[in-house]
């Protein structure tokens, strides 16, 4: 599998509004604990991303499926839900970064079964 997917480029695209969006969205000062989630999640989101780019596998969709439900329950688990930009940001990013994953996966099931290995 050595194409590019339109899905890996999404992927490098959220990983780097995720790291940025504490300074767009204003909420480094009010909510450490969810900067820190965006930074942290935001590199590991873009440099999977650009591992795909180069070398397209299956384990990294796994694992951007991982980091999207990590977002979704996040401001739950860390406590910032009551901050409706960072609560918010996280769990549309984490539901589009896993959606945007099984979407590969399930275009790399179809395109291996077509016999377009």
């Amino acid at each position: 599998m050595n194409e590019k997917r339109w899905q890996d480029w999404v992927m490098l695209v959220l990983g780097v509004w995720l790291f940025f969006s504490p300074f767009i969205l204003q909420f480094t000062s009010h909510t450490a604990m969810a900067a820190w989630n965006s930074y942290i999640l935001g590199v590991a989101v873009t440099a999977f991303a650009v591992i795909a780019l180069a070398v397209p596998r299956m384990w990294e969709e796994w694992t951007n499926l991982v980091l999207g439900a990590w977002l979704i329950i996040a401001p739950f688990l860390l406590g910032y839900s009551s901050q409706s930009g960072a609560a918010w940001d996280h769990v549309i990013l984490g539901v589009v970064i896993a959606a945007d994953a099984i979407w590969a996966m399930a275009s790399s099931v179809t395109h291996h079964r077509h016999g377009h290995a």
